[in-house]
């Protein structure tokens, strides 16, 4: 993680969870990087906690809803006013609804590609845009992904997810087309965790919440620092070597 020291990252989705164990790995390991979400205020008190931590690098926080592309934009833009460009963008950020195929409602669906899939793709766009104009060859492009788009559990809630991840399996490999067409030693991959103990199912079964922490007691589930290694894994790899799709699940987790 050395040749990463004091260049810059973008970690979407920041303020919990898996984003929020991810830009603190970052900081840890002497990188600047710019943490987003639509709750900014943890993200600052995280950033607060990186420097009582005594961490050699940065975390700046930044307000932005992935979902409205203006938005997307104006951060993009302030990176490059503040901080040149970016080096990393890891795409963490994204949700789930329960929203059925049979009896959804249309603006969850709308909801789920908005940020899981439009949002990813636009950071993507303006990710590599911002390396390219830098002659930034070795930077890259993380999504964090999920099992569920390598496969269709049967839960007919996680449907439309499913297929929001699935996208983001073809995304992600068709980055990685482009990529090399372009000539560029740019490297994009995708890490696929299953039940990572986190408050994605609180807020999936935000009505339900017995429901959420049953999902987490039936079986010792993945931790957040699971994923961060994997991230850290990735980026540590040498040049020469391309890692395209890392799946993570819990040993007791059968689908």
């Amino acid at each position: 993680m050395d040749r990463w020291k004091g260049r810059v990252a973008l970690v979407t989705g920041a303020s919990v969870g898996i984003g929020a164990a991810i830009a603190k790995s970052l900081v840890q390991h002497g990188m600047k990087v710019v943490g987003c979400a639509r709750n900014v205020e943890q993200i600052e008190n995280l950033a607060a906690e990186c420097v009582s931590s005594g961490f050699s690098g940065t975390l700046f926080p930044y307000k932005c809803d992935l979902s409205v592309e203006e938005e997307v934009l104006s951060m993009f833009s302030w990176i490059k006013a503040q901080h040149q460009g970016i080096d990393v963008c890891i795409n963490n950020a994204g949700l789930a609804l329960p929203e059925p195929l049979l009896s959804g409602k249309t603006s969850g669906w709308k909801t789920m590609m908005d940020v899981n899939v439009i949002g990813l793709s636009v950071c993507t766009r303006e990710a590599y845009q911002s390396m390219k104009e830098r002659y930034v060859d070795d930077g890259h492009i993380i999504n964090i992904n999920s099992i569920c788009g390598h496969r269709v559990i049967n839960n007919a809630d996680a449907h439309f997810y499913t297929a929001s991840k699935y996208a983001v399996t073809a995304l992600t490999e068709g980055l990685r087309q482009e990529l090399r067409q372009a000539k560029t030693h740019i490297r994009a991959t995708c890490i696929s965790p299953g039940l990572v103990e986190t408050k994605f199912a609180y807020r999936f079964y935000s009505e339900n919440q017995e429901k959420a922490a049953a999902t987490y007691r039936s079986f010792k589930c993945l931790q957040v620092d699971d994923i961060t290694n994997a991230v850290v894994y990735v980026l540590s790899a040498p040049p020469h070597v391309q890692i395209g799709d890392i799946e993570i699940t819990p040993v007791e987790q059968t689908m």
